[in-house]
């Protein structure tokens, strides 16, 4: 516990400022004798183990490493090789060790005036140096590699300290650079990277991968995030190890970076370990941003409930250390505290993409929108993205709920038998049940049943008339959540065909409503017919989706106007109603000359 926290005798105990919340009188006590700690403060509790695991962050066989490795034991290996493999690996530990120290020494010597300049310049002070072991590699091909011939050069070549060509001396890979030591979640030094001095390329060199180092699935600073990201219960990604540096600058210890790439899904998952909502604090250059969505992208599948990201967008052109250096800590924690969640992030990413000034830009902002949603692996966390950024597209796009009276509606003319040059003229309805399915007050739920049946077998008008679908007043919940459902699986990216459709209304429950509907055949509709013409079926659905849509918002209309008529001065007010009961009988001549058929029989 003493090389984390600072402990004080108390009695037969020790107490300290507990390391797992924010505190300034101890509460938190260790008894050495009985083997364990626990918090008054915030409940901590648990041994030497469970300490290292909830302090450090480590995982458990890692934590039972650093605690044998402490008592002078070694924890056996399972089999004869990883015995073998500890035993090289721990050779090499020994060789960063000591190639840190070394670089160290270098940064304090005289060579070293120009990297003790450069850290002057950039506000490191000494002790922020020396918590983060910055050394310095002078400009020379040999210095580090006679420094530790004891190793011998193959070790030095395995960890990537030496560059190995053939026909050639190995020679330092790392020459008149500052010198910043990558540690894994317990400390070791496992590679470096490099910052040039003098003008050069590139400027960032990191170590290759070799036994102790794979850069994508390393974090920088990861080992002294840890317990900050505990204390803090947030972790904090930039981009480069400079950026972690400045915000240590100011205090803020929790934050990481990845190695040279953008963050791959092995750094995402150690980053959903350390905290349930990591803040990505990318630069506010256009680099920055794209990196940022990058990494959005890259996350989106692998988001769960209680599992995503934020994003903290920097101010044009400044990085971490730019926002410390004018405005301190405060100006980073406002930041911080004004990020975005990733739906945002991502819908602002596309939405500005590119001009949206016409329909076809408008249908590529849609179609991308639905394959992101796609992408999420958790059904639940998808639909509700599919659903979020259909709402914010409806929003910004879909027409604003049209007045009755404002809609232009073509009176619908019912086919009849007639000679060639003979102008049509209305008949009566046959008393046909096709002629009752509309009455005054509203659409006949058989209609309703018979254009859902419909839009099953034609399931692509879901999208096409998707508005007049959504303003259908369905009156039974099963169909509204049918309509729904269906909405979601349009709204996927893909298009919507008549057998997915229905594996995915089975998946959902609703297959005893899909059987219902297609038993639905009461009425003579061409989109209820196996043997009738699809593009005449298409037309006909349409048509009477169109009907029905227009019919509640008439007859609100006609209520309005009916008010009104009895206030007016003039004839406006009567004509107005005569014209809307005129658009309410043609939508009702169109339902129900529908629902005849195309011999004019009712089924």
């Amino acid at each position: 516990m003493g090389k984390s926290v600072k402990l004080t005798k108390a009695g037969r105990e020790f107490k300290a400022c507990c390391p797992f919340h924010n505190e300034k009188s101890p509460s938190f006590y260790v008894n050495d004798d009985k083997g364990f700690y626990h918090c008054f403060g915030c409940g901590a509790h648990g041994d030497a183990i469970r300490f290292l695991t909830e302090a450090k962050g480590l995982p458990f066989i890692d934590a039972v490493k650093e605690l044998a490795q402490s008592a002078g034991m070694e924890v056996p290996a399972p089999d004869a090789r990883s015995a073998q493999r500890n035993e090289h690996h721990a050779g090499l530990h020994e060789v960063m060790a000591a190639a840190a120290t070394w670089f160290q020494e270098q940064l304090g010597g005289i060579e070293g005036a120009q990297a003790r300049a450069y850290l002057q310049k950039r506000g490191i002070g000494d002790q922020l140096a020396r918590d983060f072991g910055i050394g310095f590699a002078p400009d020379s091909r040999g210095k580090l590699k006679a420094a530790l011939k004891g190793f011998g050069e193959a070790k030095l070549i395995e960890t990537g300290l030496l560059i190995l060509v053939e026909d050639k001396e190995p020679y330092d890979r790392f020459r008149g650079r500052l010198m910043i030591p990558i540690r894994d979640q317990r400390g070791r030094v496992i590679a470096f990277g490099g910052r040039i001095l003098d003008q050069g390329e590139p400027k960032y060199l990191n170590s290759p991968d070799t036994p102790l180092f794979d850069k994508g699935r390393t974090l920088f600073n990861i080992g002294r995030a840890g317990p900050a990201a505990r204390k803090t219960d947030r972790v904090i990604a930039v981009e480069g190890y400079m950026d972690v540096i400045a915000l240590a600058k100011a205090g803020i210890d929790e934050a990481v970076a990845p190695l040279g790439t953008a963050l791959t899904e092995m750094q995402l998952e150690r980053l959903w370990r350390m905290g349930e909502v990591p803040i990505l604090c990318f630069d506010g250059d256009k680099a920055g941003q794209k990196a940022a969505v990058r990494a959005a992208q890259r996350a989106l599948p692998m988001v769960a409930p209680g599992r995503t990201l934020r994003f903290a967008l920097l101010p044009g052109g400044q990085d971490p250390d730019d926002l410390v250096k004018s405005g301190g800590v405060r100006a980073v924690e406002q930041v911080l505290g004004e990020a975005i969640s990733l739906d945002e992030l991502l819908w602002r990413a596309e939405h500005e993409a590119q001009p949206l000034s016409t329909p076809e830009a408008r249908a590529g902002l849609r179609k991308r929108l639905g394959d992101l949603a796609a992408s999420i692996q958790d059904r639940d966390v998808r639909e509700l993205y599919q659903a979020e950024f259909r709402r914010r597209f409806d929003e910004l796009f879909g027409s604003p709920q049209r007045r009755p009276f404002e809609r232009t509606f073509q009176p619908f003319q019912p086919r009849q038998q007639r000679r060639p040059g003979q102008p049509w003229k209305p008949e009566p309805l046959p008393p046909s049940r096709a002629a009752h399915a509309v009455n005054r007050s509203g659409v006949n739920p058989m209609v309703i049943r018979a254009v859902m049946a419909g839009l099953l077998r034609f399931p692509v008008l879901f999208s096409s008339h998707m508005e007049a679908i959504g303003q259908l007043e369905l009156g039974d919940e099963r169909l509204e959540r049918l309509r729904a459902e269906a909405f979601d699986a349009g709204f996927s990216g893909a298009a919507l065909e008549k057998e997915s459709l229905e594996t995915i209304l089975v998946d959902a429950g609703l297959g005893a409503v899909i059987e219902e509907l297609k038993a639905t055949n009461a009425l003579a509709f061409s989109f209820l017919r196996g043997n009738a013409d699809p593009d005449r079926a298409v037309r006909d659905l349409s048509a009477a989706i169109e009907a029905m849509a227009a019919r509640p918002l008439l007859d609100a209309a006609l209520k309005e106007a009916t008010e009104r008529l009895g206030m007016a001065t003039d004839d406006a007010g009567l004509e107005e109603q005569r014209r809307l009961l005129t658009a309410r009988e043609a939508a009702d001549r169109a339902l129900t000359d529908l629902a005849l058929g195309e011999d004019g029989e009712g089924a």
